[in-house]
């Protein structure tokens, strides 16, 4: 098991108002004992001038999924930040919600790398991403 308790989906969202998490429409939808699952709709808020899903969004509901589930992993003393993400994006999306699912390739005391595919609601891949994570001392 890579979280060290229970996920709680209800706090996850409860710490997302006011963010930008929250003004994406991003919503926290499942876990398991070793992934993480949300949701973003594909409306004005995520779609580029074209009509598509942006892919900057894309990144943010990537980076969300990986951030907060190495954060489930950690000490409390503890806290992952970002050095690093990438994206292929595969397929567009123009409406409706693309689900992100967070899974953990490396979970170290320094480092953690985290895949999250995200796909469409027919279950077709849109994106996939990988997260680069730094382990640091909470301040």
């Amino acid at each position: 098991m890579a979280f060290r308790d229970p996920v709680d989906l209800d706090a996850l969202n409860a710490a997302a108002r006011d963010t930008l998490i929250a003004h994406l429409g991003i919503v926290f939808t499942e876990a398991g004992p070793d992934w993480l699952r949300a949701t973003m709709p594909v409306d004005a808020r995520t779609l580029q001038p074209y009509g598509l899903l942006h892919g900057g969004a894309s990144v943010v509901l990537a980076e969300t999924l990986g951030s907060s589930a190495g954060n489930l992993c950690v000490e409390p003393d503890r806290i992952c930040v970002g050095l690093e993400i990438n994206a292929n994006h595969l397929r567009a999306a123009r409406a409706g919600t693309v689900t992100g699912t967070a899974r953990p390739l490396h979970v170290g005391r320094a480092t953690q790398v985290w895949e999250i595919r995200i796909e469409d609601a027919a279950g077709k891949p849109v994106c996939v991403s990988r997260l680069t994570l730094a382990v640091i001392a909470r301040t």
